[in-house]
């Protein structure tokens, strides 16, 4: 590998870290947003979107920039074919966490406010530690983190399930709420793409590394 092109890639990277440690603070800011019904930190979440839509074009650029002028092969083309997957997923989990800054702007705005649904604290933990391992397997990449975060996502598709069945028998009991729980129900399934992209995130860190493809494999390390 010329000098040159170890400078790219590692430029590469750190764009990719960065876009990493933006996003994962949006996610958070969202979740503490959508927990104390934040309206101001809410606002911030869907503020910040822009900045990472501009990021993602950027690195996409970057990306294509690389392939064009040097051509790259073997590790170095495995490399970036998997940042711009990373890429495209980083900026749909900002996409999310906006999305969910918005239920909760219309939450607070509820005349009477409800309690979040009972599995609905579980669910926030999950994906919260999922993705915070799938970037942390980015940072180091640590295919063991990797390998923990797909088998994750299972259990967040439950809770998202027991989340959906408890908010149809309150709506039952309460129809008065209706719009609230619709909320809730709405900000689980936002959490449970971004678990679905937490996923993608570690199965293209495994790819990086390994350069195998994991998805669909049931993978279990």
């Amino acid at each position: 590998m010329t000098l040159h092109i170890q400078r790219e890639m590692d430029r590469l990277k750190k764009s990719i870290l960065s876009l990493s440690a933006i996003v994962e603070e949006s996610v958070q800011k969202a979740v503490l947003a959508v927990e104390n019904l934040d309206v101001e930190l809410a606002r911030k979440v869907m503020e910040s979107d822009d900045q990472i839509d501009d990021l993602e074009v950027d690195l996409e650029e970057e990306c294509l920039k690389i392939l064009a002028l040097h051509q790259p092969v073997a590790n170095d083309l495995r490399f970036i074919i998997a940042v711009l997957k990373i890429n495209n997923d980083l900026e749909r989990i900002g996409d999310l966490a906006g999305n969910i800054a918005e239920r909760t702007i219309a939450l607070a705005d509820e005349k009477e406010r409800i309690v979040a649904p009972t599995h609905f604290p579980a669910m926030v933990a999950g994906v919260e530690e999922m993705l915070k391992k799938s970037l942390d397997a980015l940072v180091n990449l640590d295919l063991r983190l990797a390998a923990q975060v797909c088998r994750m996502d299972d259990q967040i598709d439950k809770l998202h399930a027991q989340t959906y069945s408890l908010v149809k028998q309150e709506v039952r009991s309460h129809p008065d709420q209706l719009d609230s729980l619709l909320h809730y129900l709405t900000i689980s399934r936002h959490l449970e793409r971004i678990a679905d992209l937490a996923t993608n995130l570690a199965e293209d860190v495994i790819y990086m590394i390994e350069g195998d493809i994991v998805r669909h494999t049931g993978l279990s390390r």
